[in-house]
């Protein structure tokens, strides 16, 4: 069976050579670069299954690494976790709003990394409650403009003719919320089953996520409503 590989990028040789030794006791197949365009230039030819990233990069910095990489269709499905000394809350939205899945603050245990590396490699597919959870879903059909339609399969949604390049964190969210129509998730609740029970849990993580995905999606951004107090649910289909 084939190692699952994991590409980090961090310019502090000591934090580097941690890091790669770490994972590699835990069976994973580790490249490791020192700077930004490195990076690009590696994910780019040969995605790995996980990108870990640290912001503070000499040349290119991690938020624009981020970006581009999301950016790319190469690359854009590729889960990035944010290692970084840069720990204030404003950081970590702002790298969750351009795509990162996770963010590990500096100093961390090589336990803790470990233990965030599996869970977003664990993810996987969204998970829904019912069979819509697997299927795809269709919205507004007969619209002239062409409709909504959200394919898990092909990891894909398509509004009114055109993809929305999404995050794979954006697709999940997505997903789980229009294969349960009218149903009310909390704040909690979306971290728990998109992000994960071990990310970094913020009320604004799911704000920025569902803000992102409302202006992709354009005019079916408003499917997805805000329940004052609570959560967001995606409207039904008879409302």
């Amino acid at each position: 069976m084939s190692r699952m590989r994991v590409l980090v990028v961090e310019d502090e040789a000591a934090i580097l050579e941690l890091i790669v030794y770490h994972l590699s006791r835990e069976g994973f197949a580790v490249g490791g670069c020192r700077d930004g365009l490195e990076a690009l230039k590696r994910a780019g030819q040969d995605p790995p299954e996980l990108i870990l990233l640290d912001l503070m990069l000499p040349g290119l910095d991690g938020l624009e690494v981020c970006r581009r990489l999301k950016a790319e269709q190469a690359t854009s499905r590729v889960p990035v976790i944010m290692v970084t000394a840069k720990g204030e809350e404003s950081d970590i939205v702002l790298g969750l709003g351009i795509g990162a899945d996770d963010y590990v603050r500096k100093p961390f245990s090589p336990r803790e990394l470990i233990a965030r590396v599996k869970a977003v490699l664990r993810r996987g597919p969204v998970r829904g409650d019912d069979e819509a959870a697997t299927g795809r879903i269709v919205r507004d059909a007969d619209s002239a403009l062409g409709g909504l339609a959200i394919d898990p399969k092909r990891h894909e949604a398509v509004a009114d003719g055109l993809k929305p390049a999404f995050t794979a964190t954006e697709f999940r969210l997505l997903h789980l919320l229009a294969a349960n129509p009218g149903r009310v998730f909390t704040r909690d609740s979306l971290v728990s089953r998109v992000i994960g029970a071990d990310a970094i849990v913020l009320d604004r993580n799911i704000d920025v996520h569902i803000r992102a995905l409302r202006k992709k999606l354009g005019r079916f951004g408003e499917l997805i409503e805000t329940i004052r107090g609570v959560g967001y649910r995606f409207k039904d289909e008879g409302e």
